[in-house]
């Protein structure tokens, strides 16, 4: 069975040694919450040791964000690296005609069909823990952001907390009764 989102990774496991390269342009499903403003490029490199599986690659792409101050979607940059190893079991059939190697992933999100990784789940899941924690507009966290500003968000500056007005009613009291600032 031959599919778009399927990388053959058989010729490599039963070859150690023999490397694969592919590359790669995608952008992810529509109903994904992961909003892409240019698709995801890069490559990805496939070689076996025999024992283990070795899978790496570059991507970039741009994301569509909410910043983390005011809330608006901002564009980012992503650039990542993908350097994963999966186990193999069994012996190539390069050494034994009678036996053949296969991957033994140990995640609990489905990478392979049998010798087949799954492209998309492997790249959106490294994507994913390269995502910019704070993702912050052209203002940041010390600029006048209008946005903000009419949100009434303001910065603290004894603590750098974020607060927002209106919320203290929502505020538990600290043991003596008076609100926490």
């Amino acid at each position: 069975m031959k599919r778009d989102e399927l990388l053959d990774l058989n010729d490599v496991l039963q070859h150690p040694g023999r490397k694969i390269a592919v590359d790669i342009s995608t952008e992810f499903p529509e109903d994904s919450e992961l909003i892409l403003s240019r698709p995801l490029v890069g490559f990805i490199e496939a070689v076996s040791t025999g024992n283990m599986l070795l899978i790496t690659g570059e991507f970039k792409a741009g994301v569509i964000v909410d910043c983390a101050r005011c809330a608006e979607p901002i564009e980012v940059d992503v650039d990542f690296d993908i350097d994963e190893q999966f186990p193999v079991e069994g012996v190539p059939s390069s050494y034994n005609h009678q036996e053949y190697a296969k991957v033994v992933p140990e995640e609990p999100y489905p990478l392979f069909e049998e010798n087949s990784l799954i492209v998309q789940n492997l790249i959106r899941e490294d994507f994913i823990v390269a995502l910019p924690v704070q993702p912050l507009c052209q203002y940041g966290w010390e600029g006048e952001c209008p946005i903000a500003k009419s949100r009434k968000v303001e910065k603290l500056e004894s603590t750098g907390a974020i607060r927002l007005e209106g919320l203290e009613k929502f505020v538990t009291p600290e043991p003596g009764g008076e609100p926490r600032p």
